[in-house]
């Protein structure tokens, strides 16, 4: 766990620097995928599903 902790620490860096030089580009996206795919392996996961459930059922909610 100690690796992919340090994976997704690294991707993110690099994202961030890449987001903020503006070259979203072929790259970048692979590396915000590798992100993604780390991130998904961490003990983060089900915290971040939850967050992105409880997000859904309040647009979900929201009438108009």
């Amino acid at each position: 766990m100690a690796i992919s902790v340090s994976a997704v620490l690294l991707l993110a860096i690099i994202l961030v620097v890449l987001i903020r030089q503006g070259a979203i580009k072929a790259g970048p996206a692979i590396v915000a995928a590798l992100f993604g795919f780390f991130l998904a392996s961490t003990g983060m996961a089900p915290s971040i599903h939850r967050f992105l459930n409880s997000i859904a059922q309040t647009i979900n909610g929201i009438k108009f």
